[in-house]
């Protein structure tokens, strides 16, 4: 397997990751949106042993977005790098956006389209869940 580069906008925060992605997701909460600025966010799940910061480890923040998220950015450009959740601390949930070349990912899904835009139409056949998906901790509401 080919590993997977990413960086932030102005390039001053770069990582990789060493394994394949199983997990891609179209997060429609309020907070993915805002901090995206756009209908929602996407993002991959990444268990953290094969995730590596190689450059600008000193240029991250991050805040509590909720009792459970924090979302890490970078200080510089403000690009969205990952989240966490501390009910699976041992995943990874980085920005698809971030990642480098034409990376090869699995079938996504949307997530929390109870919560989307009212002004955003979903429009592809991809499974839809109304918060978590079925097996995601205390959640198995699907549409």
């Amino acid at each position: 397997m080919d590993k997977i580069f990413g960086n932030c906008e102005c390039k001053k925060i770069s990582f990789e990751i060493t394994q394949e992605i199983k997990y891609f997701s179209h997060c429609h909460c309020s907070q993915c949106r805002r901090s995206h600025g756009s209908a929602f966010g996407s993002f991959i799940e990444v268990e953290e042993p094969f995730f590596k910061y190689n450059s600008g480890t000193n240029n991250i923040e991050s805040y509590a977005s909720s009792k459970d998220c924090l979302r890490i950015f970078c200080q510089i450009c403000g690009s969205n790098i990952m989240f966490f959740n501390k009910r699976k601390p041992e995943k990874y949930y980085v920005s698809a956006g971030t990642l480098n070349k034409n990376t090869i990912l699995p079938e996504a899904h949307h997530v929390f389209v109870g919560s989307k835009a009212s002004w955003y139409e979903i429009t592809d056949n991809l499974k839809q869940h109304l918060e978590y998906p079925k097996g995601y901790i205390g959640e198995n509401k699907s549409t």
